[in-house]
Order: structure tokens, then sequence, then C-alpha cells
């Protein structure tokens, strides 16, 4: 069984993602490559940065980096510049016998890495929206007969 991208196949490429059991079937099924997965997940807003549509991530080490794009970014809305914190793997195993039951990276937005040094996440800001009013400050005159409430 074929495994096709319907994103790719739509744009005209072949979109083969991978071939699965049972391999003497034809068919073809539906899955999702990791660009087209990106652009999906691009669409999303960032819950840690509501109002956020670039968030730069400089290495923990380049201090210089991080202080040179925040300055020229500034005024740049909806841009957020952050050092990345993390310091490798967070499971230091004591003993090693539990084998790494996870088959895949947990992380599904994984940023673009710049020639420039550092990592480029994009998101979607939502607008805020406006809350209905009480339905009792949306009754006019003529709604109700001429009548005040």
């Amino acid at each position: 069984m074929r495994v096709i991208c319907a994103w790719c196949q739509q744009e005209g490429r072949s979109g083969l993602l991978r071939v699965r059991e049972p391999l003497d079937d034809a068919t073809e099924t539906h899955g999702i490559c990791d660009r087209h997965q990106q652009a999906v997940f691009e669409g999303f807003p960032s819950a840690s940065f509501p109002s956020t549509r670039w968030l730069f991530i400089v290495p923990a080490g380049d201090v210089a980096r991080y202080e040179h794009l925040t300055k020229i970014l500034k005024d740049v809305p909806g841009a957020t510049v952050i050092l990345d914190r993390r310091q490798g793997e967070r499971r230091h195993g004591g003993d090693g016998a539990t084998p790494e039951r996870r088959r895949f990276e947990r992380r599904v937005r994984r940023p673009e890495i710049s020639s420039l040094g550092y990592g480029l996440l994009r998101f979607t800001v939502r607008e805020p929206t406006q809350p209905e009013p009480p339905d009792h400050e949306r009754m006019t005159p003529s709604a109700t007969g001429g009548r005040e409430i």
C-alpha cells in the first residue's frame, strides 16, 4: 500500500511518503508530508506567545546575536526573540535498562534554521474578538414595539 501526501499530489508532485504493508496491495492511502504539516501548524496561534507572528529562537550561548536581534526587531509588531533554554535531553537514565518507547519527536513545530544562526517559527495571530453585548443592551425601541425597556 502506498501512502501519498494528498496536497503534494494536488500540486502535481508524486507525493509518495512511504510504502507500508500489505506490500502486495497497490492501492493508495493518504497522509501528510512534513512540509505541508508545518504549513498547517503555522496557521495555529501560539499559546505561549499569543501576539507573536514570528518567533526567533537564538541558541543559548549566543547572547550577542540575541541582543542584536532584540534591538533590530524591537519595533516590529508580532516579532519575539527568545534564547533557547533547552540543554539537551531532560531524561538522565540511571541504569539505562528502560529502552526509549517513543517513536516520534514530540515537538510538532520545528523551526526553520537560518544560516544566520537562529531558528524561526511562524504563527498566525488571531485578532481579539469583541464580546457580544448582552441581550438587554441590543434591544432598541423599534425592536420592543416602541417601548423602552
